[in-house]
């Protein structure tokens, strides 16, 4: 491969010369004889890109279909968190996974998922305990234990908890973090369990005290959580070697129009970063906060996954190569890709019947907890309201401004449904369902009436897993996603215009414009994240680590 700019690392220089490739490995600096001669025309030869912790389900689609969208714009490698999946299909999730990184271009490694299910407040599909997670350990494919939802479990030496953390130690592999908001010396407890990372700074103050107490940081860009305009200013060049590029979640939308880790490269060079910094994170220090050997620089040795761009601000990819050979160009694979088998990943919606009245929300007092959604963020405030009843019964057409939220479980046909009520999402004479539900992914509908909610929670049923909207006795819009409720193999482009057409419909029906009408509903029911979520089995205040009841006059 002939090239005018290529980058190393470890000398941070930019020099024009050849770079040989041999058998899928960088071989060496400088014109040789070769089989095969790729002119870079005045593009820069960088690292394959590395994604250092994300959930790929949140794109929609199978690994497939995601790696025709990551693959053009630079992605060699993700770290993918495969929880999402496995909180609803189990191992043979992480089975699915390990296949797909056997047969696909995109170099996948997995954080085997720590929390399934998230906290034992929970209701999912499967139980992952350290002894279902052992016999997947010592795979290539696996570079770490996933992030540590159940930061209260670390804090209290839950055993099941310390069990996890103790065999990725002993395989010598790092323990990705997530603790929010923790400081002082509860963040020291947990990192002394050997955590070893965290995306979940989004302060200064969160930033220096993980970075203080040897944590690696993760700075996050994705779909969900955008941290960079805070963060980006903090990274320096005494600390620059200890932070990694991630985007946690990425939805297939971006992945079209916006981009991957090129993306998150623009965005911090347009914010100040010095551009072999920005490479770097994006690079050699992901590949080394994960362990993943031969990966992340163009030395001697390493894989050569790389990509050519054409300059260091734009970031813009003209090629890609994956293991020395060239799998993109100017945007588009040169192959389509398959999936393994699905089989295992599908028929995973079982629900109890539904009677009309399972929605019923009895509150004598005429006070209620509510969840507070805010515009752009996962964490919620608990606030209580006097709100207007009929006969007993919070009705939530009589009350502006507040919604009526419920979590069904549909793993194992249970008719547990946890009923509560939300402020902030603003939705008027529709309902809308879906079966991506963080974590454990129950069916979550949020409307103003129950009959409406009722007819969207049984097509997302009818579906096998999907969103559905419904208004006026009838389905409206929906989108399967037949792939344990999470994904479809359909086409992105399939995707995004179903999204597109259901987020539109939700404005129109209320949803404030500043809300993401999917994605704020599907953290509704995470109870890892503060402040006040909804369960199955019931309103829980995150603060106080305990279930709540909606009436705020009731005794807990």
């Amino acid at each position: 491969m002939s090239t005018p700019g290529w980058w190393t690392f470890f000398s941070g220089l930019v020099r024009q010369d050849a770079v040989a490739i041999g058998d899928g490995v960088f071989v060496g600096f400088g014109p040789r004889a070769a089989r095969q001669v790729v002119d870079a025309k005045g593009a820069y030869l960088l690292p394959g890109f590395i994604d250092a912790h994300i959930h790929l389900e949140s794109s929609m689609v199978t690994p497939a279909r995601f790696a025709e969208m990551a693959l053009p714009h630079g992605t060699t490698s993700v770290v993918a968190d495969p929880h999402e999946l496995a909180n609803v299909c189990g191992a043979a999730a992480l089975r699915f996974l390990l296949a797909s990184a056997q047969t696909l271009p995109l170099n996948i490694f997995l954080a085997l998922p720590s929390c399934v299910p998230a906290t034992p407040f929970e209701d999912s599909g499967a139980v992952l305990q350290a002894a279902d997670l052992a016999p997947f350990m010592d795979n290539p494919r696996v570079a770490s234990l996933g992030e540590m939802m159940n930061y209260p479990g670390v804090l209290h030496a839950d055993p099941e908890v310390l069990d996890k953390i103790a065999l990725s130690r002993s395989r010598r592999k790092p323990v990705d973090g997530h603790a929010p908001a923790l400081l002082g010396r509860e963040l020291d407890a947990y990192l002394s369990t050997g955590i070893t990372n965290t995306h979940e700074c989004t302060t200064a103050e969160e930033f220096h005290a993980n970075l203080m107490r040897g944590c690696r940081i993760f700075l996050r860009d994705g779909s969900a959580a955008r941290n960079l305009p805070e963060l980006a200013p903090l990274v320096t060049p005494g600390n620059c070697h200890r932070c990694a590029f991630c985007c946690d979640d990425r939805h297939a939308s971006e992945l079209l129009t916006a981009g991957h880790m090129d993306e998150v490269l623009r965005k911090a060079v347009a914010l100040g970063m010095d551009p072999v910094t920005a490479v770097r994170l994006c690079t050699l220090n992901a590949a080394e906060a994960e362990g993943l050997q031969g990966k992340g620089a163009i030395a001697p040795g390493y894989d050569a996954d790389c990509v050519l761009v054409d300059d260091l601000a734009s970031f813009n990819v003209r090629m890609t190569f994956a293991g020395g050979r060239q799998i993109a160009a100017e945007g588009h694979m040169l192959a389509l890709l398959t999936d393994p088998p699905l089989t295992d990943l599908t028929n995973t919606v079982r629900l109890a019947p539904l009677p009309d009245d399972v929605l019923a929300l009895p509150l004598p007092s005429g006070r209620a907890r509510v969840i507070r959604l805010h515009p752009g963020s996962l964490v919620t405030d608990a606030e209580e309201h006097t709100v207007v009843c009929a006969s007993g019964f919070f009705d939530a057409q009589q009350n502006k401004g507040l919604c009526k939220l419920a979590v069904v479980e549909r793993h194992k046909a249970t008719g547990k449904v946890g009923v509560g009520i939300l402020a902030g999402y603003g939705l008027r004479g529709a309902a809308v369902a879906t079966s991506v539900s963080h974590d454990s992914h129950n069916i979550v509908v949020c409307g103003d009436n129950d009959a409406d909610m009722l007819a969207a929670v049984r097509r997302v049923a009818e579906l096998g897993g999907g969103i559905a909207v419904a208004g006026q006795g009838r389905i409206l819009e929906d989108l399967p996603l037949p792939v344990a409720g999470l994904m479809t193999h359909d086409a992105p482009q399939t995707v995004v215009r179903a999204l597109d057409s259901i987020h539109a419909l939700l404005h129109d029906h209320g949803v404030p414009g500043n809300v993401a009408p999917l994605m704020s509903l599907s953290f509704m029911a995470l109870p890892v994240i503060p402040s006040l979520k909804l369960t199955a089995r019931g309103l829980f205040s995150v603060a106080d680590w305990r279930f709540v009841s909606v009436d705020a006059a009731a005794q807990n």
